[in-house]
């Protein structure tokens, strides 16, 4: 029997050492400095604790990031509007399997289909609305979730509710406005006082009127360089609109890991957790094959993350002021969920460092090949300067490419973002290396062809007036050759 109960014990894993809140700090630090952002501030927890709250930095203004540090989620913000969606089907006032418009007075689009939305659809993201049907740049200008509901009068879907998954912001800048009129209150009303205030979340808000979120940075090879987020739907959304710190977010987390209250029962926590049959993808949450459930957020000049593992029990979220090709907060959360399990962290790499080096060297290349072919552009239209246009056209169109990609790049961009909506503005933000890159080349290309066909034009018109002037002093030549001629052969 002692046998037996030894060989249990020396088959049954140990359980896995707890990080402690100096080995999680030492951590952050090595990613603040393999990232090289500008600030990031984190929180760890664990069941009803947080183990680890602080931040690391600067802000735009240079003040030191800190746990208190406001700072926008961006999609995170969708877990906080599945929260108040689900205080108020508890309550009766909302019907998850019933039709929104039904229950929302306003709402129509120019596509039938739209009547069939469920709330459950739209929570989920499976409510046939697409980036590539609604005119996006209308509802960034809406004033209000109310204004915002309006604007989607002349849009279509793109899918049958209930058909397809496709991850789209108006879901939940429509859930939001459904939470306005079930409740009767402004949405950030409701969150703070049925969400953020039962948790003692009061460094939190929707609106940065209330709560003024740290200015973040852009990177642009290697220089970060402060920018104000640019304007969008933010204030009042649904879908992106939360500020808040990393120690109202390790309360958020200790909620989330708990039965669910003082917000909903633990029925309701597990709906919202619960995938739809189309994607691993619940209500504000996605899930991640090892059950961690987890959701990012992007803007402009801001990426977050929260992750909760059941598993563990350990809550994670991080957040940065900055935003540049490569999003580092991913990458951290993986690292400190792998101390939380007792595995050694991948520590963030340069990524952003390597990815514009790389950015940089093809811009200089672009501009060295332009200057190039502008000097050489005489030699080329010598060689081609007596073939008809048709030959040449086709000798300028390598040139020219840039050209093209640079005037199709928000379309192209958006093929890249599964056809989210991209504008010119926005892609001077977080891409602007990658901005910078196409228009150095597109110019470059563009200053190529512009030389070679004012070298040709110069040559044939150099070619045309030799030919002009032939005949004028060819006759008389030719006379005095003949006369010259004559004479001798009469002498």
């Amino acid at each position: 029997m002692k046998l037996l109960l030894a060989l249990a014990l020396t088959l049954t894993p140990a359980p896995a050492p707890e990080p402690t809140p100096a080995a999680i700090d030492a951590y952050l630090r090595q990613a603040m400095e393999s990232t090289g952002v500008p600030g990031m501030s984190v929180v760890v927890t664990r069941g009803d604790e947080v183990v680890h709250a602080a931040g690391y930095g600067h802000d735009a203004d240079g003040r030191p990031v800190t746990a208190d540090t406001p700072m926008r989620v961006a999609s995170v913000s969708k877990s906080f509007t599945a929260m108040a969606v689900m205080t108020l089907v508890e309550r009766g006032r909302i019907k998850l399997d019933e039709p929104v418009a039904a229950q929302l007075p306003g709402f129509r689009m120019a596509d039938p289909r739209a009547a069939r939305i469920t709330v459950r659809q739209l929570l989920n993201q499976t409510s046939g609305l697409s980036d590539r049907t609604v005119d996006i740049a209308a509802t960034e200008e809406a004033t209000s979730p109310a204004d915002y509901t309006a604007r989607l009068a002349g849009s279509r879907l793109a899918a049958d509710p209930g058909a397809r998954y496709e991850y789209c912001n108006v879901n939940y800048d429509l859930a939001a406005r459904l939470v306005e009129v079930a409740s009767g209150r402004s949405f950030g009303d409701y969150l703070r006082d049925r969400v953020f205030g039962p948790l003692g979340m009061t460094a939190s808000a929707v609106s940065d009127r209330e709560i003024r979120p740290a200015h973040g940075y852009n990177s642009l090879f290697g220089a970060w360089l402060p920018r104000p987020e640019l304007d969008g739907f933010l204030n009042g959304g649904g879908s992106g609109g939360v500020i808040t710190t990393a120690a109202d977010l390790g309360k958020w987390l200790t909620a989330q890991a708990g039965d669910g209250r003082p917000l909903v029962k633990r029925e309701s926590l597990e709906e919202m957790r619960r995938p739809s049959e189309l994607r691993p993808y619940g209500m504000g949450w996605g899930i991640e094959e090892s059950g961690q459930l987890v959701h990012s957020g992007n803007l402009f000049t801001y990426n977050a993350v929260q992750a909760l593992s059941p598993k563990t029990g350990y809550g994670i979220a991080v957040m940065t002021n900055s935003a540049s090709l490569y999003d580092p907060t991913y990458d951290v959360m993986l690292g400190l969920t792998a101390l939380t399990e007792g595995r050694t962290p991948e520590g963030p790499g340069a990524d952003r460092q390597l990815f514009e080096a790389v950015l940089a060297a093809l811009a200089l290349l672009a501009a060295g090949l332009g200057v190039l072919g502008g000097v050489r552009a005489r030699r080329w239209a010598a060689r081609r300067s007596g073939r008809p246009w048709w030959r040449i056209a086709p000798r300028l169109v390598p040139a020219l490419v840039p050209v093209a990609v640079l005037a199709a790049y928000p379309d192209l961009t958006s093929i890249l973002v599964n056809g989210r909506t991209v504008t010119w503005a926005q892609l001077t933000y977080f891409p602007a290396p990658l901005s910078v890159t196409v228009l150095v080349a597109a110019l470059a290309g563009l200053g190529v062809a512009a030389a070679r066909l004012r070298a040709l034009r110069a040559l044939r018109a150099l070619r045309a007036l030799r030919a002009l002037r032939a005949p004028a002093h060819g006759g008389p030549v030719s006379s005095r050759g003949r006369a010259r001629g004559a004479g001798r052969r009469r002498s």
